[in-house]
């Protein structure tokens, strides 16, 4: 990895890295619920389940790998609000799916949000239940080509997203590192080395 970009990840790393979390008792709406279901089966057994709701709605989500095609680099999120090892997160930039809204126009409105990036052609790589044990979240990966940086960032109360451009040789070197860890991530940059051996 070129030493400019290591130093680069180490510095966001250290400055978002979670240092203590607590129980929020103070907290008014909860973002997680939970709903308990009685399953009928076609044979007459009835069992429980639970499923998971966020924010009200399934939880499906888009995963976005922005790709600059000059630089042959992929620009990555850095973001606390995780609960890895290390307290940061390195993943391209996601976000779920509003009311109303299709997979790729949240793709485009979260990247937009998330970075100020914006991209002309959306690839659609895959689609995937996240846990279809607790949850009918619907996720969708993309590779988002021909992206220009447009706007500032437009994030949430408590967002805080940090953003860089890593090759991908970089990447795989991050994920050895440990830091991009997450399932949506390393799932989607699978399906990057696929499309780029097509």
């Amino acid at each position: 990895m070129r030493k400019e970009k290591l130093n680069e990840l180490k510095l966001y790393i250290n400055e978002l890295k979670t240092i203590n979390y607590k129980i929020n008792e103070d907290s008014k709406k909860n973002f997680i619920q939970i709903i308990p279901y009685l399953y009928t089966l076609n044979n007459g057994r009835i069992i429980p389940r639970e499923k998971l709701l966020k924010n009200g709605l399934d939880g499906s989500a888009v995963m976005i790998a922005p790709y600059d095609t000059k630089k042959n680099e992929f620009l990555v999120n850095i973001e606390p609000r995780v609960f890895t090892k290390f307290g940061v997160a390195v993943s391209f930039p996601a976000g779920y799916i509003e009311r109303n809204e299709s997979a790729v126009e949240a793709a485009s409105r979260e990247l937009r949000e998330e970075t100020g990036f914006v991209a002309k052609k959306y690839i659609h790589l895959d689609s995937y239940y996240q846990d279809e044990g607790i949850s009918s979240a619907y996720n969708h990966s993309f590779l988002a080509l021909d992206i220009m940086k447009k706007y500032n960032q437009d994030l949430g109360e408590n967002e805080i997203v940090k953003y860089m451009f890593l090759s991908l040789e970089e990447l795989l070197e991050v994920e050895k590192m440990g830091y991009l860890s997450g399932g949506n991530t390393k799932l989607t940059l699978c399906k990057i080395k696929d499309y780029l051996r097509r």
